[in-house]
């Protein structure tokens, strides 16, 4: 949400390279659950850039306001600074408008959030078909690394599920908690594009470092967030 609109950031096409049509487009509706309506008519990124599918986008908003696309499949992530109203790039100083910050393991599935001055870098890697799907993360003093891969956060268990991966994180500012949304393959489950959403707690310990996520079946109790 920005300025009381709604943006919706997408993949499309799923392209295979720059011949096709497609990649990463956004939307913009009044409401969060819509209509939404195509922000400029074309896709935001078309093309490949530093290697990496354009897919897996997520925002991120730096605490100066200033807005940052952060995407990447085929085992290649870049960073892009978004204009002010979200309908295009904006070069950075050194001319560069697509700056490549992929760290070791990585495959697609970026998210990023600050804690304590600190950038949390996370990634989805394995392979997204099979059992060695997981998230891993980096620690960083800047948004634009070096993102030093730190280990796995979250990973299969074989009594609940596999392919756990494709996260989001989310902050309960009132108490301070952190979850972990992601999606699994149930483990009775067979079917390879069958998967489920679950969320579980992020937790941290005194260095700040990420906990390894305890899978759970019940998921978390309700927190009122205000």
């Amino acid at each position: 949400e920005k300025d009381g609109k709604y943006y919706f950031f997408f993949a499309a096409n799923d392209i295979q390279n720059n011949e096709q049509e497609g990649g990463i487009g956004v939307a913009v509706a009044n409401k969060p659950q819509g209509p939404y309506k195509d922000l400029i008519g074309k896709p935001l990124i078309d093309k490949f850039h530093h290697g990496a599918q354009p897919i897996d986008g997520f925002v991120f908003k730096d605490d100066d306001g200033s807005h940052y696309f952060i995407y990447g499949g085929w085992r290649h992530c870049n960073i892009v600074k978004l204009k002010d109203d979200f309908t295009g790039l904006v070069p950075f100083e050194d001319g560069e408008t697509f700056k490549e910050i992929t760290p070791k393991g990585y495959v697609e599935g970026p998210f990023v959030f600050k804690k304590n001055g600190k950038y949390y870098f996370m990634w989805s890697e394995g392979g997204w078909t099979g059992p060695d799907y997981k998230v891993a993360y980096a620690i960083s003093d800047t948004l634009f690394g070096p993102h030093e891969r730190i280990g796995v956060v979250l990973e299969q268990d074989d009594r609940i599920a596999r392919g756990a991966g494709h996260h989001s994180v989310m902050h309960n500012k009132k108490d301070d908690s952190w979850y972990i949304v992601y999606h699994r393959r149930p483990i009775n489950v067979t079917a390879r594009d069958h998967r489920e959403t679950c969320i579980d707690k992020l937790e941290f310990d005194e260095k700040g470092l990420i906990k390894p996520v305890k899978m759970t079946v019940e998921g978390v109790q309700a927190s009122p967030l205000k």
